[in-house]
């Protein structure tokens, strides 16, 4: 189903009328009659705005009405329907009692093509993330409530915006640990070799994600299973406001 609105179909019916006037060859004046002049004024807008689908389709037209004969012109008049004008009456008395059958559903709304272009951009984000090249095999998959892995949107904030909050601080330290970018032995075994990349519990030889979200007793402040699940996965940050983060800002991290 496709909501139209009340300027789309006023520019629609222009662009209806002009065209089949356009084709005739013996009309060299056209004349649009409208009850809301400032509706048509939006033809000659140049600046971007929702019902440019049908500006640009009525310019084509009137381009090449033009340039068939230099005497060709159009004129629009407004004529409020408060005149109650016997041409306009019988016109809006047609249009009310002829029964359209949609052959197709109509999908050129400007809604339905920002749908359609934002789902594209969607698909081939996810296209590309499911690829280990694209993603990078350090990526941390994070599922919903109902495990599903959690898949990006552009709604309501996205899936991880709306579930940080207005933490900053907390949003930074969840983008370390999604991204394996973080301050811990994992990362400077990998660029800082020659630092030290043991962790401090003293039950692991290298200091990694994994081991700082599962198993490490200097992070225990908060426990579940399911340290995959973005909302545990929160709740074990905010609980613990030391993983993940830089040793010069530890005294100011305070769970949110």
């Amino acid at each position: 189903m496709v909501f139209v609105t009340s300027t789309e179909a006023e520019l629609f019916v222009i662009r209806c009328g002009l065209n089949q006037a356009c084709n005739e060859e013996e009309i060299s004046k056209i004349i649009v009659v409208t009850d809301s002049i400032h509706i048509a004024k939006k033809i000659f807008d140049t600046k971007s705005h929702p019902y440019q689908i049908h500006a640009t389709a009525i310019l084509k037209e009137l381009r090449q009405f033009f340039s068939k004969c230099q005497e060709n012109h159009i004129e629009f008049w407004e004529c409020p329907s408060c005149l109650k004008w016997n041409l306009h009456c019988s016109a809006n008395k047609d249009s009310k009692a002829f029964k359209l059958v949609p052959v197709l559903p109509s999908k050129i709304s400007w809604d339905f093509c920002k749908k359609i272009n934002s789902d594209n951009y969607i698909n081939l984000w996810k296209m590309t993330f499911q690829a280990l090249d694209g993603k990078g095999n350090q990526l941390l998959d994070l599922m919903d409530n109902n495990l599903e892995t959690i898949e990006p949107s552009y709604t309501k904030e996205g899936p991880w915006l709306q579930a940080f909050g207005h933490s900053n601080l907390l949003y930074a330290r969840a983008m370390r640990v999604i991204t394996n970018h973080a301050p811990i032995g994992e990362y400077r075994l990998q660029f800082f070799p020659k630092e030290e990349f043991k962790c401090s519990c003293g039950q692991y030889p290298i200091e990694t994600r994994r081991h700082i979200l599962y198993e490490c007793t200097n992070h225990n402040g908060y426990w579940n299973p399911r340290r995959d699940s973005l909302n545990h996965f929160i709740m074990f940050l905010r609980s613990n406001p030391k993983a993940f983060a830089f040793s010069d800002n530890v005294s100011s991290v305070t769970p949110s």
